[in-house]
């Protein structure tokens, strides 16, 4: 056994350096741990709690002195413990800010303490770690596992760490891992041994490991991984195909072992496991500045109270002296900010945290938003924006997956230049004149996943059903006679190759009932074709044998030891919809996909020989090169073979004699190219996504030589993609065109109508696509987001003077609405009338040139003009460039809503993400702040949920200050005649009372609760959603008039009961009850007025609040003997209740306070009831009284197309 010297080698590559060097742990296991290579790097215990025992006090109290409303409210309390200027005791002055710092830390520790269990159970977890002196390997916990240790991962266990794979009991060294717990993909990823490295066949024994790991440095991207070995001088390289990522479950491999390479907070999943993104919405933010106009407000009150004080009153100190007027200004101008500190709400923020919990918890119990099929909620990932929901103006959109289905239909398909359109696929109830045995109905195939079962035995499902094109299975047919008889000929061969290429480009996993398999899932939820699941099917032996079989619905199996008999079954899981449904389109003429490993695939001809091709390498799909091949040996001839497939972009310009001059024809190759782009282009026109489908031999000597720069290319740290990417350019050139296919992608339900709905409402939808122009076009006519009566321009050019010159003349055909001639930059296709609206379509080419600096201006002012911009063949970065442009350039509210990693850059960079959890995984969920599954949910989100929330909390907020503003100003009144001493008539306590308890629960419940129109009326009306968008439920009139109100509500409730009591001999406490009581009626009364839908909620709270305050009262005044002397409020509350003026006093000022509000409750009330109540037609008014009543303020009802849509309801 022979050992190196890791540590030199190891300190070499520190914490600076761009690569991490790993070595085995094995010859230092008796070693202290200084003296261990990989001891710089993080341990696998993880700890996601903020707070210890002893630093919780000191670590959240810097927490929340970060709002600096905290901070203010502690220096307030500071003030009164000076003598010369406290108005309280200075005790009781630290009661508000001690309660709510209280209340946030017993939230914030309940919190950290459920994280702490989990880090705790998750940590003790066991696991099999190698030991050397155990020679084996044994049990040990997470928390103990080390960069350079071996582990073993048992079939279905959780992986530990990020381990390097460097044997697996396949024998093929191959290792399923499912991913659902990382990225919530359900379908199977294969992990492979290190290429070279050892025999996969032979034992492993981590004791002859004598190699260097180096690696790139932890980082979040899980898609991509790249370092190599190094031993004996010699670099083996390796990618993210052979790192198994901790979280994830070994599934269908009895045992996996390697190195572990990262481990704990620096693992991908780790570093991927991001809390709840906090956001700052824009009421938020407006609010801030809101509290910055009391801050103003309550200067001016102090001032007033400070120089009204200086002129008339000069206070002795204790040996006589009199305090100088400006010394005596500032300490009074102190003690009425003491005074006055609540006219900043403390309460405010804690309020808005739990409205907003409020608010999600119904938006995820929302039934509507619940999907069955997929038994997932709707989900809140962001809580603090729910608000935003209400105010958004632009919607960008991705299309595959979000408005589509993203469950792909196999339809057409061109071979040779001959297209076989499949007329027949996807009718029910005959093929070829044949009957099915069960037609199930629509319903069942979707819920049921039932299977037909026809003669011929032909196999097919509701997802990927494929009829053979009659034609097409002729020629099959004759290959196969052909075939036999010893000559194919080159069109049969073409035909041939054709469906091979279906079947085995690509990157779908194979498993057998044979492989143990247990899924996260409850199986019984998923049928064997459940396609929306993971992209899966089974194909029994009888199928690929050609005999029939009974029509049965068939359940997907959780796969066990116990589970080897019976018959053998195929078991299909693609990362893509696509990949699936080319398979199966393969299979449906004969091709069946049997077997795929890493270095070899096998396939099943119609006439039941078995072609097992040795894999050679596999050039990955990326969205640079838009293609995937995969290099082959072919059985029987030896060749080798490159099948390659792709977007027509990226393969037509590789074809043979592809820069050769085009008005040459004579090249069979070229004649058959141009039928095939023919084909595409018609595909595209119906919506289409295309696929070309190409072949290539390479010879032994051109082979090899490539191979050694793709080695070179594979071990690479630096540039290694760019590298990767050049050789697969390198090998895909000199292509031979095999055929292309056609594959729908159909609409979501209800998508037309919901962007309908959400244009209706001032939304305008964007949408951001990879697809062709032509494909992308027709399904923007499809899904309405451009009508036939639309001016449509279509930007598609790679010359930015040219864009520049067409510029003013664009805009100036824009703003009219006509049409233009044609130019060489854009085209136009204009409707008949002159009014139509405009929309606008961009290549991704063009796109590139306009996110230019110099031609963002006139891009962003032609977007202000268009009813819809639909942007094609866009790259992830170019999404959330628009996305980005648009909302810093208009300053507008954005959404963006996609499903696929592809779209997780636009997601972040909008002011609301919204993941859809299709079939691409989860990735554009975890990056998203709500998760919805279906894109017709974004209707009732926006119109109905968003709505509710901004207009609730906006007027939850406005209701705050106003209170706040009204109730402080009786102490203020109340200096003007008390010398501006700072005395207060209300006792301090029922001050601190008045906030924390009487009056805190009413706003909370009116911001959760609160419904001011119906959601069947918001959903009938969507022109009522432009409220949130001009912001008209928070504007800063609005403001100002709440807080004109609480001016002249506050001096009823101070002089009402002052001109009654005046001139009798009643204490200061007695004076101020009243003014106390009547100050709470009219706080209460006015919320119960701005409240539109009363439930018993609302009664309970409401009532409950004024109970609570008597009852505390008469309670305080019967026990508190001498809680303030001088003069004390015993028995004062119960005096007051003996005596018929005090009931008269507080009816009478609450009924004069609340006038100003009373002088519309008819007109609002009416409407409010009109709009929650629809359905009561015989109720409702004639659209004249409907005008009367918009003329007394309802805002929402100026539109005059909203008029016209109630006149049709009151019809």
């Amino acid at each position: 056994m022979s050992w190196i010297t890791p540590i030199p080698t190891a300190r070499c590559h520190g914490a600076d350096e761009p690569t991490r060097t790993v070595v085995s742990n094995l010859p230092y296991e008796d070693q202290r741990p200084r003296n261990q290579p990989n001891r710089r790097y993080a341990g696998n215990a993880v700890k996601t709690n903020k707070y210890t025992l002893w630093s919780f006090l000191p670590i959240n109290l810097c927490e929340q002195f970060r709002r600096l409303a905290n901070i203010y409210f502690v220096g307030i309390a500071a003030l009164n413990f000076i003598p010369e200027v406290n108005a309280f005791q200075p005790q009781v002055a630290l009661i508000p800010i001690c309660v709510i710092l209280t209340l946030t830390a017993i939230k914030d520790a309940w919190e950290d303490f459920r994280r702490y269990q989990s880090d705790r159970e998750l940590n003790g977890t066991p696991c099999l770690v190698y030991s050397r002196s155990q020679h084996g390997f044994v049990e040990r916990r997470w928390k103990d596992i080390q960069v350079g240790d071996f582990v073993q991962v048992l079939a279905n266990d959780i992986i530990p760490a990020d381990i390097l794979l460097l044997h697996a009991s396949d024998p093929n060294g191959v290792c399923h891992m499912e991913t659902a717990n990382l990225d919530g993909e359900t379908n199977l990823k294969q992990r492979r041994v290190v290429s070279s490295f050892c025999a996969v066949k032979s034992p492993f024994d981590p004791l002859s490991f004598n190699a260097t790991v180096i690696c790139e440095k932890p980082n979040n991207n899980l898609n991509h991984f790249k370092g190599f070995l190094e031993k004996d001088q010699i670099k083996i390289g390796f990618g993210i195909e052979s790192l198994l990522l901790r979280g994830c479950t070994v599934r269908n491999t009895a045992a996996a072992s390697g190195i572990v390479v990262y481990a704990g907070h620096d693992t991908k999943s780790m570093l991927n496991n991001n809390r709840p993104r906090y956001k700052r919405s824009r009421v938020e933010s407006k609010m801030n500045k809101e509290v910055l106009c009391c801050v103003f407000l309550l200067f001016c009150m102090c001032l007033i109270g400070a120089v009204g004080d200086v002129p008339i009153y000069f206070i002795p100190d204790s040996d006589g002296n009199e305090t100088p007027s400006v010394v005596a200004g500032v300490y009074r101008f102190l003690t009425m900010i003491i005074l006055l500190q609540v006219i900043i709400p403390i309460s405010l923020y804690l309020s808005i945290e739990l409205v907003k919990m409020g608010q999600v918890f119904f938006i995820t119990q929302d039934i509507d938003l619940y999907d069955k099929e997929k038994d997932m909620r709707m989900q809140c990932r962001a809580l603090n924006i729910t608000e935003d929901l209400g105010q958004i103006q632009y919607v960008f959109s991705d299309k595959t997956g979000t408005l589509t289905e993203n469950k792909m239909v196999f339809r057409r398909c061109t071979i040779m230049g001959t297209e076989y359109p499949h007329t027949e696929n996807g009718e029910s109830g005959k093929w070829n004149g044949v009957e099915l045995a069960w037609k199930p109905s629509v319903s069942a195939r979707r819920h049921t996943g039932m299977l037909w079962c026809i003669k011929h035995g032909l196999l097919l499902s509701h997802s990927l059903e494929v009829i053979p094109d009659q034609n097409l299975l002729w020629s099959v047919k004759e290959v196969e006679r052909r075939g036999v008889a010893g000559h194919w000929g080159l069109q049969g061969a073409t035909h041939l190759e054709f469906f091979l290429a279906l079947a085995i480009c690509n990157t779908v996993v194979v498993s057998t009932e044979t492989a143990q398999r247990q899924r996260v899932r409850d199986p019984v939820q998923s049928t064997l074709y459940d396609i929306p699941t993971s992209s899966s099917s089974v194909v029994s032996e009888d199928e690929v044998q050609g005999t029939p079989c009974k029509g049965h619905t068939r359940r997907r199996q959780t796969w066990t030891a116990s589970s080897l008999a019976g018959p053998k079954e195929v078991h299909y899981e693609a990362q893509s919809p696509d990949e699936a449904a080319l398979v199966h389109a393969a299979k449906a003429y004969g091709f069946t996909l049997l077997e795929r490993t890493p270095s070899h695939v096998s396939v099943r001809l119609p006439s039941g020989t078995t072609l097992t091709y040795e894999v050679l390498d596999v050039l990955t799909f990326d969205s640079v090169r838009s293609r995937m091949s995969i290099i082959v040996r072919h059985p029987h001839t030896k060749e080798i073979i490159l099948y390659t497939k792709g977007a027509d972009s990226g393969i037509m310009e590789r074809l043979q004699n592809s820069f050769e001059d085009r008005s040459q024809m004579k090249s069979e190759s070229r004649v058959i190219a141009n039928k095939t782009q023919k084909h595409l282009d018609m595909y595209a026109n119906d919506g289409l996504r295309t696929l070309c489908f190409t072949r290539k031999v390479v010879s032994e000597k051109n082979y090899y030589d490539w191979l050694v720069l793709r080695q070179g290319a594979m071990a690479a740290i630096d540039r290694k993609d760019e590298l990767v990417r050049k050789t697969a350019a390198d090998m895909e050139t000199n292509l031979t065109l095999l055929g292309a296919t056609g594959i729908e992608d159909r609409l979501q339900e209800n998508v037309p109508e919901t962007i309908q709905a959400l244009r209706e409402a001032g939304i305008q939808v964007c949408v951001l696509t990879g697809d062709k122009l032509e494909t992308a076009v027709n399904i923007a006519y499809s899904c309405k987001l451009l009508d036939q009566q639309d001016l449509v321009f279509t930007f598609n050019t790679e010359n930015t003077v040219q864009i520049q010159l067409s510029f003013p003349q664009l805009l100036h055909s824009v703003h009219g609405c006509r049409g233009i001639h044609c130019n060489p930059v854009f085209s136009s296709t204009c409707p008949a009338t002159a009014q139509a609206l405009v929309g606008l379509v961009i290549d991704g080419r063009t796109l590139g040139l306009l996110l230019d600096s110099d031609l963002q201006e006139g891009f962003v002012q032609l977007c202000t003009h268009c009813r819809a911009i639909l942007c094609c063949r866009t790259t992830p970065l170019q999404k959330s460039r628009v996305v980005t442009l648009l909302r810093s350039k208009l300053g507008v509210m954005t959404l963006a809503i996609g499903d696929g990693a592809n779209d997780v850059n636009m997601i972040q960079a909008a002011d609301v993400g919204v993941g859809i959890s299709g079939q691409e995984g989860m990735q554009a969920v975890m990056a998203s702040d709500f998760a919805i599954s279906r894109f017709k949910h974004l209707k009732k989100l926006l119109l109905v949920h968003g709505h509710w929330c901004y207009n609730r909390l906006a007027n939850m907020i406005i209701y705050f200050f106003y209170k706040n503003v009204a109730y402080v100003n009786l102490l203020f009144w109340y200096q003007f005649f008390c010398g501006f001493s700072g005395t207060a008539m209300i006792d301090y306590w029922f001050m601190i009372f008045f906030n924390l308890f009487f009056t805190s629960a009413p706003p909370i419940m009116f911001g959760i609760m609160d419904r001011e129109v119906s959601a069947a009326v918001l959903l009938q009306l969507p022109e009522l959603y432009r409220r949130g968008q001009h912001e008209g439920g928070y504007r800063r009139s609005t403001f100002w008039i709440a807080i004109a109100d609480a001016f002249y509500q506050s001096l009823v409730c101070f002089f009402v009961p002052y001109w009654t009591y005046k001139g009798s001999d009643i204490d200061i406490f007695t004076l101020g009850t009243p003014m106390n009581t009547a100050s709470l009626f009219t706080i209460i009364f006015h919320l119960a007025i701005e409240i539109k839908s009363w439930t018993v909620v609302h009664w309970v709270i409401m009532v409950g609040s004024v109970v609570v305050y008597f009852v505390v009262t008469l309670a305080f005044c019967a026990m508190c003997v001498s809680c303030n002397p001088p003069s004390d409020p015993y028995w004062t509350m119960q005096e007051q209740m003996s005596d018929p003026m005090f009931y008269l006093v507080c009816i009478l000022t609450t009924v004069v306070a609340l006038l100003p509000r009373l002088r519309f409750p008819l007109a609002d009330r009416y409407i409010s009831q009109f709009l929650s109540k629809p359905s009561e037609m015989s109720c409702l008014p004639r659209l004249g009284e409907l005008v009367a009543l918009v003329s007394l303020g309802e805002t929402y009802f100026q539109n005059t197309f909203v008029f016209r849509r109630f006149k049709l309801l009151t019809k």
